[in-house]
C-alpha cells in the first residue's frame, strides 16, 4: 500500500504482521510514533478514555478506510490506534 506519505509493506501470503512508515499522520495531523491495529477501536476508545489517557485525535473514520485515534503514552508518544473499516 502507497498514499505517498505512508507505505505499508507485506507481501501476497496472508500476513498477521505489516511494518508501515509515515512521514505525516494524515488528515493534517501529527505523525504518530507508533501505530497499532486492533479488533474493535471503538472498545479501545473506551477503555484508553476511561483509564484516563490524553486523546489527541479522533474518534474518527479515515477517508482511506479506518477508523482511529489518537493518545499520548505515558511516556508522551503520540500513538494511532486503528481498525480497518
Amino acid at each position: 500500500m502507497d498514499h505517498g506519505w505512508l507505505k505499508t509493506y507485506g507481501s501476497d501470503e496472508e500476513m498477521k504482521v505489516q511494518i508501515s512508515f509515515a512521514s505525516q499522520g494524515g488528515s493534517n495531523t501529527l505523525t504518530p510514533d507508533l501505530s497499532i491495529e486492533v479488533d474493535n477501536v471503538d472498545a479501545a476508545f473506551k477503555r484508553m478514555k476511561t483509564a484516563g489517557f490524553s486523546i489527541e485525535y479522533g474518534l474518527v473514520d479515515e477517508p482511506w478506510g479506518v477508523r482511529r485515534f489518537y493518545v499520548r503514552d505515558p511516556f508522551g508518544q503520540l500513538v494511532n490506534i486503528l481498525s480497518h473499516l
